[in-house]
Order: C-alpha cells, then structure tokens, then sequence
C-alpha cells in the first residue's frame, strides 16, 4: 500500500488546484493523494530523472496570510536541512512557477494505520521501531530541530519496517532569530502525546520529543495510551496529575526493565527524563543493563486524582494564549 509524508491528512475537500496530467514545472501530477485545511498533497514524477514525489500545495489561504506562509516556509527550511534515511527529504526546487514543496514520495504506512489494525505490535518490533525513531530524533536535535508533534500520525513505516519522521509543520529551529508561526503555536500538539511542559505553556525541548515518544512505545506495546479521559482536556488533566497506568498491569510479559525504560521516557519533569534520544535508544538496546529504580507512588496508580474544572480551565487558557495572538495578529494582516 502506497502512502505519503503527509501526516494526518484526508481525501476529502474542495476542487484541487493542480489538474492531474498537468506539469508543474518539472513536475508531471499523476493524482492527488491527500488534502487538508492547509495544503494538497500530490504524487508527481519529476520528468527530469523519473524519480517520484511528492508535491505539497499550500492553500490560497496559507499563501495570502503572512504568518501562516512563515510556517510553511519554515517547514520546508528545515526540511532541506536534514538529510537522514529516517526523516523525510525536502528537495531543493530554485526558481519554481509558483509556492510548492517538493518532498520524497514514501511507500509505506502510517504508524497510525498499523495501530488502527493491528492494536498493539510485538514486543521485539515496538522496540526495533523505537530505535530508529531514537536515531532519526538524535540527528534532527542534533541540527536544532525539535519535532513538537510526534505522534504515530506522522510516523511511516515501510514494507521492510524501516521509519521515516514526517510533517515538521510546527516543528521548531533553535537556530532562527525571527519570530514565526512556530514559536507563537509552541504548545500545539496532540492531546494524547502532548508532553506536561508544553501544556503548562513553557518552553519545549529536545525532551519533549523524548516524552511524545515514551508515549507512542507505550502505545505500541499495550494498544492503548497511558493518560486516560473523556475529553483533551481530561487528558492533559490526567497526565499533570497522575502517573502511568503501569505497562506491565496491562501486557505482563513486558519485562520491569522495558517498563523502567518507560517510566524514565514519561518523567513528569524533564529534567529526570532520557536527556538524549541517544540515551534512550541505548537502553532499549541493552536492557540487561537498566537498573530498576524504586517508584513506590505507583503503587497507588489506581487512585486518579483530579483537579477542580478551575485549574484545568486555567491550563487550558494558558495554553490557547498563543492561538489567540495568532488569531489576532492574522486579523490584523487582513485588515491591511
């Protein structure tokens, strides 16, 4: 089954932009292969070399809106930045007709899909794909990049079980100076994956990438997530006041050191969690060596606690404060 670097788009939408048989360019459009709010995605040949791709289409909304075209070029800058064989290749495209990102086309699944049929994943193949996503996260921290929005929807897995990270739209560089559409939104995210420093609003680090994927192994391994709730709200509320529901009380034959491993990747603070990807891809490659640290306040996993809906509201605003200057700042582009 082909699929694409797109993340967590979906067929439906209005008319598309580019006419399928239609060149962009050196680009020959064979067929859409997903759209969203934002943008079209398209599978092209390029007629130059027969390579296939994959071409992202900016909306007319995105185009016209200064701070939301900041964001897409932001996500192609640092797309042709990184060259590793577990995050997707951005191609240069100088002098091009008009506003387009030219990527690799992937031939594999999302992450997610695999989920959606499979549940959970066997324990030796989880950890093989957490390995690589360790690896491919070390080079793109190395380069500055923080992802900010891992999640099992922008994860592909080939036919050979080889990942490929996607979809940096909100990523962030620690190397621009100028203030962008991904520093306003730096608590956006994904309820289920979201890391707890991030919903109180502060600063987001290579660390929280460590945590959004302590989440998605967990995820792997039992079929379900580790924060419970009715609602995101509920959710975030659920991770800022309790621990893990223990992996093990879900999938016994998870061994104490795999859910030691777990624990140290979900640390409330992140000062005590991995403080490299490297760190943690090491220990899920030597198990034997990771020693089983004393928790005794998850002995009371099963006592949740919760916070008045005041508290959660107040997280929630705090959160939604950069939304809403973008919101305001977008009105005022317009207004111009």
């Amino acid at each position: 089954m082909q699929s694409l670097c797109v993340g967590s788009y979906s067929q439906s939408g209005s008319m598309d932009e580019l006419q399928i048989g239609h060149q962009l360019d050196y680009f020959l459009v064979e067929s859409l292969a997903a759209k969203s709010g934002m943008a079209s995605i398209y599978r092209a040949i390029d007629v130059r070399s027969g390579q296939m791709v994959a071409i992202k289409v900016p909306r007319f909304e995105v185009e016209v809106d200064p701070l939301l075209f900041d964001r897409f070029k932001r996500e192609e800058q640092i797309g042709r930045k990184l060259n590793h064989p577990g995050v997707v290749k951005v191609f240069d495209n100088e002098n091009p007709g008009r506003v387009y990102m030219v990527m690799e086309w992937i031939d594999g699944r999302l992450l997610r899909h695999l989920l959606d049929e499979e549940k959970k994943l066997p324990l030796e193949r989880a950890v093989r794909l957490t390995i690589q996503i360790c690896n491919a996260l070390n080079y793109i921290h190395a380069q500055g990049v923080v992802h900010r929005d891992l999640k099992p929807e922008n994860i592909m897995v080939d036919s050979q079980d080889r990942i490929k990270l996607i979809d940096f739209g909100i990523a962030s560089n620690a190397r621009a100076r100028r203030l962008t559409f991904g520093r306003l939104t730096r608590t956006m995210g994904t309820a289920d994956y979201i890391s707890p420093e991030q919903i109180k609003s502060n600063r987001s680090d290579a660390r929280s990438d460590i945590y959004a994927l302590g989440v998605v192994l967990y995820e792997m391994l039992t079929g379900r997530l580790p924060f419970q709730g009715s609602n995101p709200l509920a959710v975030m509320n659920d991770r800022l006041l309790n621990d893990p529901i223990p992996p093990r009380e879900v999938i016994p034959e998870i061994s104490p050191q795999l859910e030691e491993i777990i624990y140290r990747a979900l640390e409330r603070k992140p000062e005590n969690r991995y403080p490299s990807a490297r760190g943690f891809a090491s220990d899920l490659q030597n198990p034997a060596s990771v020693g089983i640290a004393e928790r005794p306040k998850l002995r009371g996993w099963k006592r949740r606690r919760t916070v008045r809906p005041k508290t959660v509201m107040f997280y929630a605003v705090m959160a939604m404060i950069p939304i809403v200057i973008l919101i305001l700042l977008l009105i005022t582009a317009r207004g111009h």
